[in-house]
């Protein structure tokens, strides 16, 4: 089961997914698209930032484009800077699955 945060970014009031159990996993981001497939997410770019060790995927969906990132500490973010609704329905989506585990955080430990 892979664990996340839907929660602020730091110093911020933008939100975003934090997957900090299970992104490093093989399958992660076939996991994750396939729970998300009732928007029907498209990967439509791939960034790897090696000197970062991270990975960018841009993905465009009927609820308009996102972010998945992930990092060799096995994390992963989901973010859309300009699209936040895209977020409340993703942590919706991912609050239904039997995959995917929400856990509570404070929003004032990221202000």
């Amino acid at each position: 089961m892979y664990q996340y945060y839907f929660r602020p970014a730091y110093k911020s009031e933008e939100l975003l997914i934090d997957v900090f159990n299970g992104a490093e996993s093989e399958t992660f981001t076939a996991d994750f698209l396939q729970t998300i497939h009732e928007i029907k997410p498209k990967m439509i770019d791939i960034l790897d930032l090696w000197m970062n060790d991270e990975m960018l995927m841009t993905i465009n969906s009927e609820i308009g484009q996102f972010t998945l990132s992930k990092d060799i500490w096995g994390l992963g973010f989901i973010t859309a800077e300009d699209n936040q609704e895209a977020l409340v329905r993703i942590n919706s989506i991912l609050e239904k699955s039997e995959m995917f585990e929400k856990v509570e955080v404070d929003f004032e430990n990221y202000k």
